[in-house]
C-alpha cells in the first residue's frame, strides 16, 4: 500500500490513496497504520477516494469530485476533520488529482461539502457553521469543568479555564469524563484559556484538545473552530478572527459579515512511501 504522510500543525496523517473506491480498511488496519510503534504512526488516516464511489459520498457528487474518508487512530469513523480537510486539499492539489477553481476546491466530508482555499503554505476551509446548544461538564482527575457543546459537524465540548488553572497542569493522558447521555457517540473535548492580546486579531486563546478515538492530539482543526464559536459568543461579537494556539502551531477561526466561518492554517506533506508485508 502505497502512503504519503501529512500534518497540519502536528494533527498528523496518514494519506492512503484510493481513487476508484477498491481499497476495504478494516479498523484493525488503521489503527495498525496509525500506531507510533508498530506502524507509521499519525492520529487518523485519511482516504482519498472519488465521491462517486464512496457509499457515504455519493449522495453529493455532483458537489465535489473528492470524498475524505476519515478514520481515527483506534480505526473508528469520524465525520470531519478541519485539520484532515487542509491536509488532503495539499494531497489533491500537490499530486495532480485537482486543480482549484476561482472559489476553492470542494471537497466532500462526512459533514457535508466544505470548501478549501490555497493561501500560499496555508489552506483556508469554508467550514460548517458551528452550533453552540448545550452547557454541560468535563472532568480530568479530581477536576470537574464547565463546558459548552458544540457540533461542528462532529461533537464537541469546550471547556474555558478559570481561576488560574493553566493548560500544562492537566492530565491528558486518560480520556476526560463527560456526560454519555449527551455525547453518545463520545465527543472531542478542548481546554482553552485567555492568552494576551495580538494585533490584527480580535482574539486570541491557547487550547489543549482531547479527541475521541485518538487521545491528546497537537492539534484539532474542528476544536478550534468550537473554540473559536465559543470566545466570539462569550466576547459578544458577531464577526470576527480568533487566533488559537494548539501546541502544534497556530489556527485561525473567521466569522465573516457573510455568515461563513473559515479554518486557515498551514498544511505539509512530509513523506511518500509503502507499506511492506
Amino acid at each position: 500500500m502505497k502512503f504519503t504522510k501529512g500534518h497540519g500543525t502536528g494533527n498528523d496523517f496518514v494519506l492512503v490513496s484510493d481513487p476508484d473506491g477498491a481499497l476495504t480498511l478494516t479498523p484493525a488496519q488503521v489503527a495498525a497504520l496509525c500506531d507510533r510503534r508498530f506502524g507509521i504512526g499519525a492520529d487518523g488516516v485519511l482516504r482519498v477516494v472519488r465521491t462517486a464511489k464512496d457509499p457515504d459520498g455519493a449522495a453529493v457528487a455532483a458537489d465535489a469530485e473528492w470524498f475524505m474518508d476519515y478514520r481515527n487512530a483506534d480505526g473508528s469513523i469520524a465525520e470531519m476533520c478541519g485539520n484532515g480537510v487542509r491536509v488532503f486539499t495539499r494531497f489533491l492539489v500537490s499530486s495532480g488529482l485537482a486543480t482549484p477553481g476561482p472559489a476553492g476546491l470542494p471537497v466532500a466530508t462526512r459533514a457535508g461539502v466544505v470548501v478549501a482555499v490555497l493561501e500560499g503554505d496555508s489552506i483556508r476551509v469554508n467550514m460548517p457553521t458551528p452550533r453552540v446548544y448545550a452547557a454541560s461538564t468535563a472532568t480530568t482527575g479530581p477536576l470537574t469543568f464547565p463546558g459548552i457543546a458544540v457540533d461542528c459537524g462532529n461533537p464537541h465540548l469546550v471547556c474555558v479555564l478559570h481561576d488560574g488553572v493553566e493548560l500544562p497542569s492537566l492530565d491528558l493522558t486518560v480520556a476526560p469524563g463527560f456526560d454519555p447521555a449527551l455525547f453518545r457517540s463520545g465527543v472531542n473535548v478542548e481546554f482553552a484559556v485567555a492568552a494576551e492580546p495580538i494585533e490584527g486579531f480580535d482574539l486570541h486563546l491557547a487550547m489543549r484538545v482531547y479527541e475521541r478515538g485518538s487521545g491528546e492530539t497537537l492539534s484539532c482543526g474542528s476544536g478550534a473552530l468550537a473554540v473559536g464559536a465559543v470566545a466570539l459568543r462569550d466576547a459578544g461579537r458577531s464577526t470576527g478572527t480568533v487566533a488559537v494556539d494548539v501546541p502544534g502551531g497556530r489556527l485561525l477561526v473567521t466569522h465573516d459579515a457573510d455568515d461563513r466561518w473559515w479554518l486557515a492554517g498551514p498544511a505539509v506533506l512530509v513523506a511518500n512511501g509503502e507499506t511492506l508485508g
